[in-house]
């Protein structure tokens, strides 16, 4: 399998010539040769490489020097100490995605226990399968980190103590952790990716918060939380027992939560709890499927329990006219619900706007059953009909009535109001429902035969 620097050469040119020979060209150019440092881009992307390892140092660090982003995903690295090989030749990244790359060795206190790299702030470790030992490690020696990406990583539980973890530290009742982290661990970390991991207890997800104090932005979407409420099983003892959802992430400003296992409401004002939360998305969740509303009328109940809240599972920020509407739709609600099914964000309401009244319920729809008289030769009756009917089926009704089959029929609407300057209408069409000819009590059906006017056809011939 290559090197970093075979794969790079392969791509770009052992002696960064990029330009065509012009030897067999008629007019003589001259064109300066360009030095292997300046034949690589600023943003190298080298994936699905086969890459193992760095390669030569002094020639790698002369290409590398001014490499900014570097994107080797889907490789087969999986040498920490190659990977710090590569670091010390490429100076100025500021941006490494490892991805895919299979990096679950554990990294040794000595590679990376000191800060080393000032300048990568966005490191990516998708789907590495990293030891929580080895994050730790790395978060030391990168201290002007800013951004790091941990999702599909298979952790079920999170430890940044640097403790070593023993099997006996895990709760036989619910398979977590027993550690109480609330220590800093990196000041400068601002986002952190967590998606697609088999956690499903908030006080796991807290452990980040704690970790990582000065995070505003975290994705936790696609994991096996079922609620955020931090209250430990019976056989833990983490001392948990009084923490609150929102206490591990004070400067908190977006938050995703899709596909998610949330279905209540409680949830939703839990979050209503974060002291700086600004954008939300909680798209995907059991209780929509549980509550029985149109997706307008989930999100003005979102909107109204989460006062602080911006910009709700994307798009633009909720606008003030958007905002009131939803919180005197919340109240008229809950007005039709028992008291003790009020939430308390309800009164709160309720103190911002005041009691409402209802609002007047106007049913738009057709009338179902009318009082129709059907009028068939010198024979009159009235009948109720279901205005749901087709035409072809209510001809089939009135057979009896009429004395010959539905085949050999026809139908003509009376509108009562109309009945002197319009006439009546032909019924034609057999699959059309009778309340689209927005027929009303009162009204009259004429029937009359085929049959009749084919013989008086005939008889004029």
């Amino acid at each position: 399998m290559p090197s970093l620097l075979e794969a790079l050469e392969r791509k770009y040119g052992a002696k960064g010539e990029v330009n065509p020979s012009i030897d067999d060209m008629p007019v003589a150019i001259f064109v300066p040769k360009r030095s292997p440092r300046l034949s690589v881009p600023t943003l190298l992307v080298l994936n699905d490489c086969d890459i193992d390892c760095a390669g030569d140092a002094t020639v790698l660090a002369d290409k590398c020097a001014d490499v900014v982003e570097l994107d080797l995903a889907n490789n087969k690295l999986t040498d920490w100490e190659e990977v710090f090989a590569i670091l010390e030749q490429a100076p100025r990244v500021r941006f490494l995605n490892l991805s895919f790359n299979r990096l679950s060795a554990q990294i040794q206190a000595a590679q990376a226990l000191h800060p080393r790299w000032d300048s990568l702030s966005n490191l990516v470790l998708n789907s590495t399968y990293v030891g929580w030992p080895s994050v730790l490690g790395l978060l030391k020696a990168l201290p002007a980190l800013e951004e790091l990406h941990l999702s599909l990583n298979e952790y079920s539980y999170v430890d940044l103590s640097g403790k070593e973890v023993n099997e006996k530290d895990r709760c036989e009742e619910c398979a977590r952790l027993r550690c109480d982290q609330t220590e800093p661990v990196h000041q400068q970390l601002k986002k952190l990716h967590f998606s697609g991991n088999p956690v499903n207890s908030w006080i796991e997800v807290s452990k980040l918060g704690y970790a990582f104090p000065n995070l505003e932005t975290l994705l936790v979407n696609d994991c096996h939380l079922s609620t955020l409420e931090p209250d430990p099983c019976e056989k833990c003892d983490d001392s948990n027992g009084n923490k609150k959802s929102h206490d591990a992430f004070p400067r908190l400003r977006f938050l995703n939560l899709n596909n998610t296992g949330l279905a209540t409401w409680d949830e939703v004002d839990r979050l209503a709890k974060f002291p700086a939360l600004k954008s939300l998305r909680v798209q995907g969740w059991p209780l929509w499927e549980r509550v029985e509303s149109t997706e307008h009328e989930r999100r003005l109940l979102l909107v109204a329990r989460l006062p602080h809240v911006r910009t709700l599972n994307g798009g633009g920020a909720v606008p003030p006219e958007e905002r009131d509407a939803a919180e005197r739709a919340f109240i008229r609600y809950y007005m039709e619900k028992p008291e003790a099914d009020r939430p308390d964000r309800y009164w709160e309401l309720v103190g911002v706007h005041g009691k409402l009244d209802p609002l007047v319920s106007v049913d738009l729809r057709p009338e179902k059953r009318v009082q129709i008289t059907f009028t068939c030769g010198d024979t009159s009756e009235v009948r109720t009909v279901d205005v749901y009917r087709t035409v072809s089926d209510l001809k089939s009704r009135l057979e009896r009535l009429a004395g010959f089959p539905a085949s050999k029929m026809r139908l003509f609407y009376v509108d009562q109001e109309l009945r002197d300057t319009q006439g009546p209408e032909e019924m034609k069409y057999p699959t059309k429902q009778l309340y689209s000819y927005n027929i009303r009590s009162g009204d009259e059906i004429i029937i009359d035969s085929k049959l009749k006017h084919s013989v008086s056809a005939n008889s004029t011939a």
